[in-house]
């Protein structure tokens, strides 16, 4: 086959692509399930674009580079960016928009490590430079003296150069930056919304204990929940992160102040407000 014919077909199953996942998208752009859709086509496309490229003979370096570095990119990116989403949001924490914010945000930070990571290459990629294309986009072409990823082997060598997976890879992180973004821009919005004005300002350590004594007293449900349930409403619910939850009560229940602490302070300050109003006459 004509290269030129090769990058047309390529472009065309790029071109149905791009439809296909646009039509996953859903009202309410409900991620996890758009995700799944738009995975399942994309395999389908890449395994198209093997087909036609593993047996191919370029008839010449700089079309074979352009293929690794500009045309095969641009669709292997978009199985990594939606493999990142689909793993974000099925691992999303099932709380309160402080707690998810803080999820994105260390997002945010294990991006800014592999960048730090891969400097080298993401400068050279960022310049847009050249004088390596040979070696990082041309199969079977990559220099042992180079960083190579460990993935590397593991992959198909008729359809895989040195860095065009790494190169993917930046392309699908930038549109996952955006989408970081946006989530934390959205639940910034709605906290500012926010109709609720309590926020818990006593210790952590102290609604632990409050919690865990209304939990046993059957306080919740009448005893038919979880206490991981009525934990994960709380912080929801008072925009609080407890942490480990069960690590704390262990403290709890053997520090030498005894395990009733906060419930001894609530008690006296409640005596004290109720003695106080009689002796207004009250």
């Amino acid at each position: 086959m004509v290269t030129k014919t090769l990058f047309r077909k390529i472009a065309r199953i790029n071109d149905e692509l791009e439809f296909q996942i646009n039509a996953a998208y859903d009202a309410d752009d409900h991620m996890i399930r758009i995700s799944e859709k738009a995975l399942l086509h994309i395999d389908a496309a890449i395994r198209k674009v093997k087909e036609l490229v593993s047996p191919h003979v370029f008839d010449s370096i700089a079309e074979e580079v352009y293929f690794f570095k500009k045309l095969k990119p641009q669709i292997s990116y978009k199985f990594i960016y939606y493999s990142t989403i689909l793993e974000l949001e099925s691992h999303k924490p099932d709380a309160g928009n402080k707690i998810v914010r803080k999820y994105y945000e260390e997002e945010q930070e294990k991006l800014k490590t592999f960048y730090s990571k891969n400097s080298e290459f993401y400068s050279y990629y960022t310049r847009d430079a050249t004088y390596l294309d040979h070696k990082y986009f041309v199969r079977n072409s990559y220099d042992l003296k180079m960083k190579l990823s460990s993935e590397y082997y593991n992959l198909d060598a008729s359809f895989t150069t040195a860095k065009d997976h790494l190169l993917a890879k930046f392309i699908a992180y930038g549109h996952y930056e955006d989408y970081l973004k946006k989530q934390i821009d959205k639940l910034s919005d709605i906290s500012s919304r926010s109709l609720s004005p309590l926020v818990w300002s006593g210790s952590k350590v102290g609604l632990i204990e409050l919690v865990y004594a209304l939990y046993h007293m059957r306080c919740f449900n009448g005893g038919n929940i979880e206490l991981s349930e009525v934990v994960k409403f709380v912080e929801k619910s008072l925009e609080t992160d407890l942490g480990n939850f069960h690590k704390t009560v262990f403290e709890i229940k053997t520090r030498k102040q005894g395990p009733t602490k906060f419930l001894k302070l609530v008690d006296d300050n409640l005596q004290q407000h109720f003695a106080h109003q009689d002796s207004d006459g009250l």
